[in-house]
């Protein structure tokens, strides 16, 4: 079992794009266990890359018991929306309700580079699109209307986790192509 650190808010890496993944090698599906390990410890129904500092294009997901990941997600979202509440491991006791499309089909690739399609609704469409998101550098308070960010970030600052120290910033042994850390 490899638990990582889990990156908080205020890390530069959580709003930068992460790289495409093109290497489906020993180290990806490295990546992909500590992802799981470090999800399923935390718990949390998702977890992305970057959010254990390593700025490639994957995520995992554990939603009604299925623990799954994706590489490379592209989404196709429906235009009927859902509203409900939503939280982050880079935010730790924070949630807020946030508005996301209702269902969602995702394509992408398992960690040995085969096709991969997910389709779901309500909490797997809205873990797909977190996560997604935390793919493209976007966090979910950035999806909140204007009072509710404002009481977000208000609390963010208030938190005992507010302007701690990020760990210490390892080498990824991934090929990032000088987009990563």
């Amino acid at each position: 079992m490899s638990i990582k650190d889990i990156r908080l808010f205020g890390d530069p890496v959580l709003r930068s794009p992460a790289a495409e993944v093109v290497d489906f090698d020993k180290e990806l599906h490295t990546l992909v266990k500590d992802l799981q390990d470090t999800m399923l410890e935390a718990p949390g129904a998702g977890l992305a890359a970057p959010q254990i500092g390593v700025s490639l294009r994957v995520f995992t997901y554990w939603v009604d018991g299925i623990v799954g990941h994706l590489v490379n997600p592209v989404l196709d979202l429906s235009t009927e929306e859902q509203d409900g509440p939503e939280g982050c491991l880079s935010f730790p006791g924070l949630q807020y309700d946030t508005k996301r499309a209702l269902s969602v089909v995702a394509r992408g690739q398992n960690m040995w580079g085969e096709p991969v399609f997910l389709e779901g609704s309500e909490l797997l469409a809205r873990c797909v699109q977190h996560e997604t998101d935390h793919l493209d550098g976007i966090l979910f308070i950035d999806r909140l209307d204007r009072e509710t960010r404002k009481l977000a970030m208000r609390e963010i600052r208030e938190a005992e986790w507010a302007g701690a120290p990020a760990p210490t910033v390892k080498v990824s042994p991934h090929s990032t192509f000088g987009l990563g850390m």
